[in-house]
């Protein structure tokens, strides 16, 4: 029996919280959470379904630059998404470079604007008869 039930949030750390908001709410349409305390430095969570990404706004001691081209081959986040397509068609209406999952699955990654790794797998949404 597993110890874990769940993933509660993943903590991405962010040069410019306005910048990475830019991205994560204005284009990938995440709500942010308005429960963040005050933490000592700037950040904001956003919801997830259930979970929650906090942006964290601090002295980033991991590279951002010569990461691989292909976020499947980093550390990355996966998120689902109901239509890959439409989510294709947003990335390239702001002009966000990706790469196609080399797993034959339908999947991209792509990068946030602090070269965090993203993986958006399409997995539709479940519809009732």
């Amino acid at each position: 029996m597993s110890l874990i039930d769940t993933i509660h949030h993943v903590s991405l750390i962010v040069a410019d919280t306005e910048r990475a908001l830019a991205f994560y709410r204005d284009l990938l349409g995440l709500e942010v959470d308005p429960t963040r305390p005050e933490l000592g430095f700037a950040g904001a969570w956003l919801r997830v379904g259930a979970q929650h990404i906090h942006l964290l706004e601090l002295p980033n001691p991991d590279p951002v630059e010569a990461r691989p081209a292909h976020g499947g081959r980093d550390r990355h986040l996966a998120l689902t998404v109901p239509d890959l397509d439409a989510t294709i068609a947003v990335l390239d209406a702001a002009k966000r470079p990706y790469t196609l999952s080399r797993s034959g699955r339908r999947a991209l990654f792509t990068r946030d604007p602090d070269a965090n790794a993203l993986e958006l797998i399409e997995q539709p949404r479940y519809q009732p008869r």
